[in-house]
């Protein structure tokens, strides 16, 4: 539409703000759309500028101050900015071709260059081309793990090392607020173990929330938290579980695929080995199809029984399926993609995972959900425009074996 066009010119800014108010639902979105691409194209120009004005200065430490008085920028935000504009115009061609397509937005494109950071020119590179394909109409948190996967594909030893680095990094931080607040961080703490905690906390936290409990979920859990570390019990002691994906092979140590734990991202091979061998897993049994990678069924060898469905249903999803969204499957509602009332199954063929604000999402007027056979979730919104989400597979697809030869008739 004529709307959409006068976005590329400037001088008809005025006009176009002035249309807003006489467009439907369908053309917000769709102006709001064009919109975000313009930016990225513009956001582009700026990493290029930054780029220059840091060869100019040979990388000279006043770049950073600089631009943050240029742009009014805290001096953290500003460094990576930089560092960001210098990765992309040298080492990540690719993702600045997809800004300058409005493909990827500047934030995203800095989580591109991060996540790339500790990796060598050449390694870089060939991360970036992996990730062509798989940036395009993502949310940054899950551009931040397509390109953590990335890296780690393109260099695993390094990768076993950084892992190592950053986990002898943990530390704990305190940061005082305003009157009467204050908060306390473990940082760089180890992933099973934190999503470990955080779960613990959440389920006793949603334990408390009765007809009669006045405080939040937030609350909830936060004072839950503060209780545990000061010695109370938080609710009912229990064991706290994390879902870790990893493939039999790397499990034994005959490759070093990437591994994935549910809400977190993937790992290297040889810190998910290690948190697979620690003294408080519980080892199990995941079944894959060897040719795509889907989960079809797991063991029943565990410390504790649970409902086989909506166990399987929490494996096969690991996460919330409303595309974008990245809650572990623990902390979320299992939920029939078809209502029960319109003859929703209760089976893993209809449930689905979703975080309890997408789940009540679900519910609103004009949204749809549909469930296809191979897991495909797809999210249609009420101005009629649909999105897909599938469980990824545990491991690549697999080309399937050659028949073996018929020995000739005698």
């Amino acid at each position: 539409m004529a709307l959409l066009e006068k976005l590329t010119d400037p001088s008809a800014l005025e006009s176009v703000n002035a249309s807003i108010g006489l467009l439907d639902d369908n053309d917000s979105v769709a102006v709001a759309q064009a919109a975000s691409e313009g930016i990225a194209r513009l956001e582009a120009v700026r990493f290029r500028a930054l780029a220059q004005l840091n060869r100019h200065r040979e990388g000279s430490g006043g770049v950073t101050q600089e631009v943050a008085f240029a742009l009014s920028l805290v001096d953290n935000h500003a460094g990576a900015m930089v560092a960001a504009a210098d990765a992309l115009t040298s080492r990540l061609p690719h993702t600045l071709n997809l800004m300058d397509q409005g493909k990827v937005s500047g934030f995203g494109a800095m989580k591109v260059a991060a996540a790339t950071a500790w990796l060598s020119d050449e390694n870089a590179q060939a991360a970036d081309a992996l990730l062509e394909d798989r940036l395009a109409g993502r949310n940054s948190d899950q551009i931040r793990k397509a390109a953590n996967h990335a890296a780690i594909t393109v260099d695993r030893e390094g990768a076993d090392k950084r892992a190592e680095h950053y986990r002898e990094g943990r530390r704990l931080t305190v940061r005082q607020g305003e009157t009467g607040v204050a908060s306390i961080e473990v940082e760089d703490g180890p992933a099973e173990k934190v999503n470990a905690a955080y779960l613990r906390i959440d389920r006793e936290a949603k334990k408390l929330k009765t007809g009669d409990e006045t405080r939040t979920l937030d609350q909830l859990r936060a004072d839950v938290a503060l209780d545990l570390l000061l010695g109370g019990q938080g609710g009912t002691s229990e064991r706290a579980e994390v879902f870790l994906y990893m493939d039999l092979f790397t499990y034994l140590g005959l490759n070093d695929d990437p591994a994935e734990m549910a809400g977190h991202g993937h790992l290297p091979a040889a810190l998910a080995r290690h948190i697979a061998t620690g003294p408080n897993t519980v080892l199990r049994r995941i079944i894959t199809d060897p040719l795509s990678g889907q989960v079809l069924d797991l063991g029943r060898d565990r410390y504790r029984p649970t409902a086989g469905v909506g166990e399987f249903v929490r494996v096969r999803d690991r996460e919330c399926r409303r595309p974008g969204c990245g809650r572990p499957a623990q902390t979320c509602d299992l939920d029939h993609s078809v209502p029960w009332q319109f003859g929703g199954a209760t089976n893993a063929g209809d449930l689905i995972d979703l975080c309890r604000r997408d789940h009540r999402l679900k519910d609103e007027p004009g949204w749809i959900y549909r469930l296809a056979s191979d897991g495909t979730l797809t999210v249609t919104t009420p101005t009629g425009q649909s999105y897909d989400s599938t469980p990824p597979p545990l491991h690549p697809p697999r080309a399937q074996p050659a028949p073996a030869e018929e020995p000739p008739p005698f």
